[in-house]
């Protein structure tokens, strides 16, 4: 049975999905394509990708491809835990700009969908964080683009532990949410 709770910007969901202990260990259905079709999510996953930060404070964002390879992304933590952060970026939207963000971790057992049309990150709570998602469109490196972080207009208020961030050089050089083209357009 999987749990779907809605954030603030109610397109982007936290999912619980159960799990079944006994001796030997657990058993949980982690994904269900009918479960979430039945709640309004309708994506259809082309690739899974697999994510290792071995050092606390790790941030790996605002990333997001624009269209005709945008993705949504269904995420999960392996091992660790993150702050988990989307940003929606789609003008004309009543909530353009603003973000939300979760607490993603393996002991808390839960996932994040994050649709199309919203820049992504997270900040790794632990060390050796390991993350997994599936993605609704394959990696294209010609529509591969970010959002900066510490934009102040988004006003994301990272943990303590991003202080002082172990970032890619990429994601040093996104350009802030005034400096966006319009990509997308609210649906």
């Amino acid at each position: 049975m999987l749990q779907i709770d809605s954030l603030d910007i109610p397109d982007v969901r936290v999912i619980r999905p159960g799990r079944v202990n006994d001796a030997r260990g657990f058993f949980s259905e982690v994904y269900n394509a009918s479960v979430l079709r039945d709640v309004g999510i309708h994506a259809e996953f082309v690739q899974d990708n697999h994510s290792l930060s071995r050092q606390t404070g790790t941030i790996r964002g605002l990333h997001f491809q624009i269209p005709p390879y945008a993705q949504a992304k269904l995420l999960r933590v392996l091992r660790g835990s993150i702050f988990d952060v989307a940003v929606d970026i789609r003008r004309g939207s009543p909530s353009f700009g603003k973000h939300v963000s979760a607490i993603i971790s393996a002991t808390e057992w839960n996932q994040i969908y994050i649709p199309a049309g919203f820049a992504h990150g997270f900040c790794t709570l632990e060390a050796e964080t390991e993350v997994l998602y599936k993605v609704t469109a394959y990696y294209s490196a010609a529509h591969d683009l970010g959002l900066r972080w510490d934009d102040p207009q988004l006003a994301i208020e990272w943990p303590a532990v991003a202080a002082n961030p172990i970032l890619s050089e990429k994601d040093r050089r996104q350009p802030r949410l005034a400096e966006l083209p319009d990509y997308f357009s609210n649906p």
